[in-house]
């Protein structure tokens, strides 16, 4: 294990509840270092909504993406944009080296 990494730990849900509020009345970094926790960890806790209503219910958390959720029409041309950009920078690369070797040799 490299050095300075925290070996993966699982966290009761009760005990994030009490991280959350403890985050909210003196702020994360200040609750991360009192309960000797990543800040990322306390951060990602408070946005997930862990101890509300919504959360404990099963409710998607208003502003939280689906865990997973089809491809719209856009993301489908996006990445179809994308794929035919990098096929073109290709081409004018591949144009590029062919006219300096061209042109080395006419001299």
């Amino acid at each position: 294990m490299k050095e300075g990494r925290l070996p993966k730990r699982q966290y009761t849900g009760e005990f994030k509840v009490e991280a959350v509020r403890l985050a909210a009345s003196v702020g994360g970094h200040e609750a991360a270092r009192r309960l000797g926790v990543p800040v990322a960890t306390v951060g990602n806790w408070s946005r997930r909504g862990v101890g509300t209503p919504a959360a404990t219910s099963g409710a998607p958390v208003p502003g939280e993406a689906p865990a997973r959720r089809p491809v719209s029409e856009l993301e489908a041309e996006h990445s179809r944009l994308r794929r035919e950009l990098a096929d073109a920078k290709l081409d004018v690369e591949i144009l590029r080296k062919a006219t300096a070797y061209f042109a080395r040799g006419s001299r």
